[in-house]
């Protein structure tokens, strides 16, 4: 897979909860259904992502770049469905009501430039949430997401010459 679409995410799980093993568990595909009420909606489903940025700054990569996570489900971009099969898809542990961690926007524009410099099909210009991707179906990351604080850490590390 050559990727050439950055989608950044929102997690909680359970929803609205932080911390814990639910994320990892639920991206290995061994959540168990009786571990929360919640989780029997959603154990059984095959969903997977590239990376998990857990609200302390910690980074988690699940899924090689080179390989297709399963993360965006039924999606558009750009004129072209099935996201899966040509981006990286970034998880932050979150909500779409609450706000994200500065260190998590640290790592994220890290993380996104060092994914544009390993990939040169990537850039900071093809970047998007779930919600863009995947309309009337998805929110995530969410209104609390603050996308012109990452635009401009984007740019500034850029010009700054990270990650080189």
């Amino acid at each position: 897979m050559q990727p050439d679409l950055i989608v950044v995410h929102g997690i909680s799980l359970p929803p609205e909860e932080y911390g814990g093993p639910w994320i990892d568990d639920l991206f290995s595909n061994q959540l168990d259904p009786a571990g929360h009420p919640y989780f029997a909606e959603i154990a059984g489903r095959k969903v997977s992502s590239h990376y998990l940025i857990r609200r302390t700054g910690e980074l988690v990569q699940y899924v090689s770049c080179n390989d297709r996570a399963w993360h965006a489900g039924v999606s558009v971009y750009e004129g072209r469905s099935n996201c899966n099969d040509f981006s990286i898809g970034i998880e932050l542990e979150g909500t779409d009501a609450t706000a994200y961690e500065p260190v998590q926007y640290r790592v994220l524009a890290d993380l996104i430039l060092t994914l544009c410099d390993a990939y040169p099909s990537l850039s900071i210009e093809r970047l998007t949430g779930h919600s863009d991707i995947a309309p009337g179906r998805k929110t995530d990351p969410g209104i609390a997401f603050d996308w012109p604080r990452l635009r401009a850490l984007l740019k500034v590390r850029q010009a700054y010459g990270y990650p080189a």
